[in-house]
């Protein structure tokens, strides 16, 4: 069967979108390098969100050792291992944003998260400085045996 030139470009461009992303995933991938859409819920969390920068921290490295950088997509909670990712939503917008802990805090009653100023923009609160969050925790899938 002869296709048209431009019927037969579409074909391929629809087979390579298809085929792409299945060459993309590999056993060499790191977990770190896995995109959201890879990873399940295990827990939720309600509360307040607040944010810190590099000037608020009292210095430059978070608890993990990391440095602290105000456009990171980085986040310090109380009790979440170091390097866990998280999906923030702000409840009063829907904005949603994946970071990764990698400190500790916050120390105010009631909040449960802060996250870098940067993202704190991201979401859309850095102006009120406080926000209603739901946190979902990230692991990854397992794959079906």
């Amino acid at each position: 069967m002869k296709l048209p030139p431009n019927i037969k470009s579409l074909t391929l461009a629809i087979a390579g979108v298809v085929l792409f992303p299945s060459c993309t995933a590999t056993g060499n991938t790191k977990p770190s390098q896995l995109a959201a859409s890879d990873m399940a819920v295990q827990a939720i969390q309600h509360g307040k969100a607040s944010w810190y920068s590099v000037r608020t921290n009292s210095g430059t490295r978070t608890a993990s050792g990391q440095r602290l950088s105000n456009e990171a997509a980085t986040a310090a909670h109380k009790t979440l291992p170091m390097g866990t990712q998280v999906r923030v939503t702000n409840q009063s917008n829907g904005k949603s944003e994946v970071v990764t802990i990698t400190d500790r805090g916050p120390y105010v009653r009631g909040r449960i998260i802060d996250l870098t100023i940067g993202c704190a923009e991201r979401l859309g609160f850095r102006q009120r400085g406080v926000a209603p969050v739901k946190v979902e925790v990230l692991g990854h899938v397992k794959p079906n045996q």
